[in-house]
């Protein structure tokens, strides 16, 4: 789970809040602790208790955390704030807040109408299990608790001045407040309501406890009004070519000649629909053909609309949204840098305080810096490489500013991972074959001698085993798993004997007894043909000897990591379609009699039986897609999201309500097929185009040899602007619970 920042708006406050802050919270704050900065000679002056050399440090511990985690500062400082704040980020507290999210989302599933049947099909699907009254809302009403306690103590961290300023945390309260009104109104009624207003707003809780979904959802809204430009271009091409469509295919007295009117172009509405669904290519070339029979000269017309809609304005699109998205994440990755400086700025401002009533320069006790490291919560290669980083200057006995910053600059550079050394042997025949088997393993699979390995590779099996005992032996443990193509042979090989074994404590080979009508689980065939295919993906190893073949797999992990607020949010927009199609559309499409019963019949029967055109939902068999439950939805949007035939979906369902159904259509293949995939797409052209940028003079070892990991704000670290010393010291005394002050 992402750590998210108690504050997502700027990093700066307001100018004057310092000044003109009072009540409570600012008198117990000045009486615990009092700080006072001079920026012409930036010193130092305290007045403090006996337990404030240890209060720095828990500030200078958290300070640093929230800079790893690009956190923002403005939170309370003192000391029970302070653990009770590392105790909210904590990693248990964090993924039971996450299972808390997860399982109020899940509740759609479960809860009228269940989506708890085997099939979705109307005619096949049994009764679901409909959970009893009261199950259900007692589990939500778990989670609006937590929710609560929650918001409880997120708005106690950050303190009401700061918590009146977040738009989300405001959200949240109105969310979780409109949640349990609706949740008593639901219990009062036996549970027998029609709609459920807080089915609506679950997604939210998914949306503001992850800060990437946050900035990434910011983005998309300053980008919103040059989509929207776009948008209107397509719809006035749409508009254009609906009007000389509906003029160059008018109907006729020929009834012959009315093919293309009849089908579509009748109506205003009828040519609108048809033209947008040929802007997606899913009835090309279709709709078309009527015409398209009586005179090949009307292919003009459609392959014009085509050009211009699909492959200009379409690819233009793709264009602005990269451009334009990219231009906001950076303005955004720029708040999360300035977010860690402040961070690492303000650790060295409480640290540069311990230990001395006054200093003519602010430096900071190295032992002070190591104790903080060895507290701080954070991945342990950083923290040794900032260890040792500090150790440098263990002899002076001190830091300065510059020092202290520059020890932290390991965290904005790429992992690189490394290959633990290799294990020592004393006997020289055993480093001679480790030597062989070391150098052998690390040439492309063109410079590989493998004359003798390949008599051996008869017995695949067995060969396998071995290679993988000897490479453990080489390597050592730890070596040996830190290759993922080892780890993938290793588990292949794993499961081949495994598989083998089994084989053999089945059949007993040779198997003379053996009666291939009477057979287990699975026939020996069946084993065969699953240790052939296991021995086939064993090729896939050659993957990371390919140089562009294991840049493009490194790009496709990399983007695992990278899409989780992308997902993220289409997951919220699938879950708000999805309950939104439930209210409209829930049991609008019911299969005719006449067709239930001959469920069981060919297609071709039932096609020939009835009276249904070709290419409609009756025709294609499309019933399990419908609205009837949650799941069921889920599957109909993925359908219309891929947008092949999605204008059966849409037809039948204009059909079985009202033609003002077709805007739900337009607007979820807007949203998700646009929108969405256009998004992706983006992030994909910047994941990769970083990575060719960073491995291009790699040679195939070193890509193997080595794994970036790639992050968000490293794909922009080259394009983002350092914060000043003067910028950060502004927002450093702008700190609502530090009362700094001039």
């Amino acid at each position: 789970m992402e750590t998210e920042s108690l504050l997502t708006g700027s990093v700066n406050g307001a100018p004057g809040d310092y000044g003109s802050r009072s009540g409570p919270d600012s008198e117990r704050a000045l009486s615990s602790r009092r700080m006072s900065y001079s920026v012409a000679r930036e010193s130092c002056s305290v007045e403090r208790d006996t337990d404030d050399e240890d209060l720095y440090v828990q500030q200078a511990i958290v300070f640093i955390e929230d800079a790893i985690q690009y956190r923002s500062i403005n939170h309370r400082v003192d000391a029970s704030s302070l653990r009770l704040y590392r105790w909210y980020y904590s990693r248990i507290c964090q993924w039971g807040l996450g299972l808390t999210i997860t399982v109020v989302l899940l509740l759609a599933f479960v809860e009228r109408p269940s989506s708890l049947s085997v099939s979705s099909d109307p005619r096949h699907r049994s009764t679901p299990w409909e959970p009893p009254c009261g199950f259900t809302e007692s589990i939500e009403i778990v989670c609006l608790m937590i929710f609560c306690l929650d918001l409880a103590v997120k708005s106690y961290l950050i303190g009401w001045d700061e918590f009146r300023k977040s738009k989300w945390l405001i959200g949240y309260t109105v969310v979780i407040s409109v949640s349990i009104i609706d949740w008593v109104l639901s219990v009062s009624m036996v549970c027998d309501e029609k709609l459920r207003v807080r089915r609506l707003l679950r997604p939210f809780f998914l949306l503001q406890n992850s800060s990437l979904m946050k900035k990434t959802l910011k983005c998309i809204k300053r980008t919103l009004p040059e989509i929207a430009s776009v948008i209107l271009l397509l719809a006035l091409h749409l508009c254009l070519f609906t009007m000389i469509g509906m003029l160059l295919f008018a109907k006729t007295e020929d009834p012959k000649k009315n093919g293309e009117w009849q089908l579509h172009f009748r109506n205003l509405t009828t040519s609108l629909t048809s033209l947008l669904v040929l802007l997606t290519t899913a009835n090309n070339p279709d709709v078309m053909i009527p015409a398209y029979s009586l005179n090949r000269g009307y292919a003009i017309f459609f392959v014009a609309f085509s050009v211009i809609g699909t492959y200009c304005l379409m690819n233009l699109l793709t264009a602005i949204i990269y451009n334009q998205f990219r231009g906001y994440l950076l303005m955004s990755v720029q708040t999360s840098i300035i977010r860690r400086r402040l961070g690492i700025r303000a650790a060295f401002q409480v640290l540069s305080c311990q230990g001395a009533q006054r200093a003519t320069e602010e430096r900071v006790r190295v032992d002070a810096v190591l104790e903080v490291m060895s507290r701080v919560q954070m991945k342990s290669y950083y923290r040794a490489t900032i260890t040792t980083e500090a150790q440098r200057f263990a002899d002076l006995g001190f830091m300065d500013r510059e020092q202290f910053r520059k020890i932290f600059e390991e965290l904005d550079k790429d992992r690189i991972k490394e290959h633990p050394p290799l294990p020592q042997y004393n006997s020289l025949i055993l480093q001679r074959l480790q030597t062989i088997l070391v150098l052998n393993s690390e040439k492309s699979t063109a410079e590989r001698d493998n004359y003798i390995l390949e008599i051996i590779n008869l017995c695949f099996i067995l060969f396998y085993l071995f290679e993988m005992c000897v490479k453990i032996f080489a390597f050592g443990w730890r070596g040996y798993l830190s290759y993922r193509n080892n780890i993938f042979d290793g588990f292949l090989t794993i499961l081949l004997l495994a598989l083998q074994i089994t084989i053999y404590a089945t059949y007993r080979l040779p198997y003379s007894h053996w009666d291939p009508s009477s057979h287990g689980v699975m026939s020996l065939w069946e084993m065969v043909r699953l240790v052939n295919m296991l021995i086939v993906f064993r090729f896939l190893r050659i993957i990371p000897d390919i140089k562009l073949m294991a840049l493009v797999a490194s790009t496709l992990l990399d983007l695992v990591k990278n899409l989780r607020a992308f997902a993220g949010i289409l997951v919220v927009v699938y879950y708000v379609f999805a309950v939104f199609g439930i209210w409209l559309f829930e049991g609008a499409i019911k299969p005719p009699p006449e067709i239930s019963v001959l469920s069981n019949t060919s297609m071709e029967n039932i096609t020939s039986n009835l009276t249904m055109e070709c290419g409609t939902y009756e025709q294609l068999q499309y019933w399990p897609n419908n609205f009837d439950d949650f799941a069921a939805s889920i599957i109909l949007l993925y359908d219309v999201m891929i947008v092949n035939n999605w204008q059966a979906f849409m037809d039948a369902y204009s059909r079985y309500t009202t033609e003002w159904a077709k805007i739900y259509f337009v607007c979820w293949w807007l949203t998700s097929s646009v929108m969405w995939v256009n998004l992706f797409v983006a992030l994909i052209l910047e994941n990769f185009i970083y990575r060719w940028d960073r491995s291009h003079s790699c040679s195939v070892t070193d890509v193997e040899r080595i794994r970036y990991e790639t992050s968000v704000q490293l794909m922009f670290k080259e394009q983002i602007q350092e914060p000043t010393e003067e910028e950060l010291l502004c927002q450093l005394h702008q700190h609502p619970h530090l009362h700094l002050h001039w």
